[in-house]
């Protein structure tokens, strides 16, 4: 059974979703870009599923999560640079562009997925909302949500993998609040308990 904090969460992210959503259908453009981002654990994932299931435009959106192409535990701006030059600018300027996943386990970049400029874009992870970045999109969302929720919330679902990674990934985050103020660029700010 659900605990009570799980429903907040879920009607907070299920709220967030609606608003997005119309956010998306009132800009009435064939292939809008969107941005989602937060701190690890605070709802950016779920929130991304949730917005692809109702896109409210015609044609796919093609949706892509930084965990793929962050280059290791100390990649956060890196990761973000790849999307901004290898996805963001291409599509912005009509072009295909590419990305390649990051094979945790072998610690190396693995296959190239191209990113086709015609369709949607919803980009999300830690690090993507950034001065360059927020100019190329059309909607930017920044997920607020408490470090102890967060902080449960993310181990519960990457346990021990990501448990001796979370100091290491919040000082990152930190910096790109820090230097970023992603919030401060955000359409809409999300918040989740």
């Amino acid at each position: 059974m659900p605990s009570r904090s799980d429903d907040a969460v879920a009607g907070a992210l299920e709220h967030a979703a609606t608003v997005l959503v119309g956010d998306i259908r009132d800009l009435a453009v064939s292939n809008p870009v969107v941005l989602i981002d937060g701190r690890s654990g605070a709802g950016k994932t779920t929130l991304a599923r949730m917005l692809v299931e109702r896109w409210p435009v015609q044609g796919r959106v093609q949706s892509i999560a930084l965990d793929s192409i962050y280059p290791g535990w100390d990649g956060l701006d890196a990761g973000a640079e790849r999307a901004l030059d290898g996805i963001l600018r291409p599509h912005g300027r009509g072009l295909l562009g590419s990305w390649r996943r990051w094979d945790w386990e072998s610690e190396a970049d693995a296959e190239s997925h191209a990113v086709d400029p015609a369709l949607s874009l919803l980009v999300e992870g830690s690090g993507i909302l950034t001065p360059a970045t927020a100019k190329i999109a059309d909607v930017t969302v920044w997920v607020e949500s408490a470090e102890r929720g967060r902080k449960a919330r993310a181990l519960s679902r990457d346990g021990d993998t990501y448990r001796p990674h979370w100091d290491r990934w919040a000082a990152q985050e930190d910096e790109h609040v820090r230097r970023d103020a992603p919030r401060a660029l955000a359409t809409r700010v999300v918040t989740v308990p």
